[in-house]
């Protein structure tokens, strides 16, 4: 390309550039435009999360009696009108659904159920967790990416896929664990007819699908240890063992408090695994608090009360969260 031709094509862009600008500035400027375009955001956040919260607490003030009729209030702008549909009718019973909760003996078996399991589960899943993230971390480990991936399968299987194989490797008669029980010697499990094998079965299951997840946390973070620190640790003549407890726990004591802390806060809310795999028994032993929101709300249609219940649920999941980020210590 010539220099007269480069000249000709940078003049005709510097024209095009100058038109531009013209026509941009020739146009009305409105105020708050950029709002505009992060406007769709806030909409669905109101929409979809701010308004359901809210409405939850104000409704567990309230006794539900069934789909609202009419109007709430409508507003008439000439031109249009726009109607607010009233949601439900209810009628206002102040704190009696709160205090309802303190004489209602399935509601504290629930949390006792929910806080059994959580006891079995979360500390056997962070304590393999991690046993496999320091295996996999280790040097001589051949094709680690190809089995963090494995191990990190079953988080992605579906809550009802899963729990429906768990059902059949824990049933009573034909399932696989028991053959294997049996196998060994060893006389077999009452898996879904005996109270606290129920819940060990459950944490087993919770251990299974979120063990890898939690160990590419964990990972994660023996990752990010710096090197230096295991070598200076070799230098002062530290064991294995030293280098883990002085070097390893408190570099990894983030990631160790996170998975904690969502592990606990994935417990308290667990009930995909129990509504499908021992609907909540036997004699009630596997109805965690979710499972009891549930029933509350969609099958005895006491939203008031579900509403109250889950108000309740969120502050202690919170005071939990704040207790052990504490014990964590400040850092």
């Amino acid at each position: 390309m010539s220099i007269r031709e480069h000249s000709s094509i940078q003049a005709v862009r510097t024209e095009g550039r100058i038109a531009r600008n013209r026509v941009r500035d020739s146009l009305p400027s409105f105020p708050g435009v950029p709002y505009l375009y992060i406007l769709p955001f806030f909409i669905f956040f109101a929409v979809f999360l701010a308004f359901p919260v809210v409405y939850t607490l104000y409704l567990s003030f309230f006794e539900y009696h069934g789909v609202g009729e009419g109007f709430l209030f409508a507003i008439d702008l000439g031109v249009f009108a726009v109607e607010v549909p009233r949601i439900s009718n209810v009628e206002f019973v102040g704190l009696e659904n709160y205090t309802r909760m303190v004489g209602d003996g399935l509601f504290w078996l629930s949390m006792w159920n929910t806080v059994i399991i959580t006891v079995f589960q979360m500390p056997l899943m962070v304590l393999v967790s991690l046993g496999v993230a320091l295996a996999l971390n280790a040097s001589f480990i051949k094709l680690s990416g190809l089995q963090r991936t494995l191990i990190a399968l079953p988080v992605s299987a579906n809550f009802v896929a899963y729990s429906t194989i768990f059902l059949m490797i824990f049933s009573e008669q034909f399932g696989l664990a028991n053959y294997v029980i049996q196998l060994v010697g060893f006389e077999p499990i009452a898996w879904q007819s005996d109270r606290w094998w129920a819940r060990v079965m459950l944490a087993i299951t919770l251990d299974w699908r979120w063990m890898g997840y939690n160990m590419l946390i964990l990972f994660a973070g023996l990752q990010n240890i710096p090197g230096r620190l295991y070598e200076a640790a070799e230098i002062d003549g530290a064991s294995a063992w030293q280098k883990f407890r002085y070097v390893t726990v408190p570099q990894l004591k983030p990631m160790l408090l996170f998975v904690i802390v969502l592990s606990t806060v994935g417990s308290m809310q667990l009930f995909s695994e129990p509504f499908i795999i021992t609907e909540g028994g036997p004699s009630n032993s596997t109805i965690t608090i979710l499972y009891y929101i549930y029933d509350q709300a969609f099958v005895y249609f006491n939203l008031g009360y579900a509403s109250a219940l889950t108000y309740v649920l969120v502050g202690v999941v919170t005071a939990l969260s704040i207790i052990e980020m504490k014990i964590g210590g400040e850092d």
